[in-house]
């Protein structure tokens, strides 16, 4: 990965794993309906931009829509209210890592929705260990890390998610729509799904404070608009799988933002069950292998380009299971 692209592959993980803390901040003044409205707004206009500069079209066929909007209700506006309602009760960081839990949820989704995904001894194991890191990490003998709903509403957050990425992979990809087009469109879905919703949920007139203000814009027009243009451009660069691997440092960012931002505590079953369930998925999903079977093998002398042909052709038919492929959601 050369040192541009690991930069992106950094920043992207700490505009997600930043997303929980500006979420925790910005309902000091904002109620969650509000506050996911607002990053809505904010994301879809950061993309809808860009499409227009690039003159990328939108889908035109209703079908088409339909699909769209189904993914953005599972993939945007039920994991953003949850996830908001969530840290009313629980810390930044806990949601940070329960959402690190998105892969392993999905992998047991697509095992039983896609007939590609067979559920395969490693992956089973991997399996059970990342429920074991779950338990670990939720710790019901303590309440140290907020309340059992606001934890057990960040992991719904991390299932529906996974219920989204399963359904555009089944439903979506196969429509063959550019990325960005997609992930405009998603989000543009979602911010017209949540305006309808918004006024039947908790209202109290918003707070703008400084901080506030700044947590908001930044979760919008950063963890949701720019980190969209990050994926998509790392997908490009490096390929899906390797892109994916993302989702694994995010719970890493998520804390450490968590602990200086909001001077959150670390507590053992914190570290260790988001470690046990990283572990988990990294071994059911055979992530080391694949990372090293992505270091590029030094090209033979006489054939560079045939080389390099292969190397492209590898890696556009890399297996992304449990990884996030064209116009699929953020889980942040």
């Amino acid at each position: 990965m050369k040192n541009a692209t690991a930069g992106r592959f950094l920043l992207l993980a700490f505009l997600w794993g930043g997303s929980f803390t500006f979420i925790k901040v910005s309902l000091d003044g904002l109620t969650p309906g509000q506050l996911v409205l607002s990053r809505l707004v904010l994301g879809a206009a950061v993309l809808l931009a860009i499409v227009a500069f690039r003159r990328i079209g939108l889908p035109r066929s209703a079908g088409v829509w339909g699909h769209v909007a189904a993914a953005a209700l599972f993939g945007n506006v039920i994991p953003f209210l949850l996830l908001s309602y969530g840290e009313q009760t629980t810390g930044a960081g806990i949601a940070g890592v329960l959402i690190g839990a998105t892969p392993l949820l999905t992998l047991t989704i697509a095992a039983a929705a896609l007939p590609t995904e067979r559920a395969t001894r490693r992956k089973v194991f991997g399996l059970l260990i990342g429920f074991a890191g779950v338990v670990v990490l939720i710790g019901p003998w303590t309440d140290a890390l907020g309340s059992f709903g606001g934890q057990l509403a960040c992991l719904g957050a991390a299932l529906s998610y996974a219920c989204g990425f399963v359904y555009v992979r089944k439903f979506l990809s196969p429509l063959g729509l550019a990325p960005m087009a997609a992930a405009a469109s998603q989000l543009l879905a979602a911010t017209v799904l949540q305006a309808v919703v918004t006024p039947f949920l908790t209202w109290h007139t918003p707070e703008f404070t400084l901080k506030v203000t700044l947590s908001i814009v930044a979760l919008g027009l950063f963890s949701t608009g720019l980190a969209y243009v990050l994926y998509f451009r790392l997908i490009g660069d490096v390929g899906a799988t390797t892109a994916s691997a993302v989702n694994y440092v995010v719970p890493v960012a998520s804390v450490l933002i968590g602990v200086v931002a909001l001077g959150e505590s670390v507590t053992w079953n914190l570290l260790v069950g988001g470690l046990v369930v990283l572990a988990g998925v990294a071994y059911a999903e055979n992530r080391l292998r694949q990372l090293r079977s992505k270091d590029p093998a030094p090209a033979a002398p006489a054939a560079p380009a045939a080389a390099s042909g292969a190397e492209t052709g590898a890696a556009a038919a890399e297996p992304v299971a449990g990884s996030r492929q064209s116009g699929a959601e953020e889980p942040r």
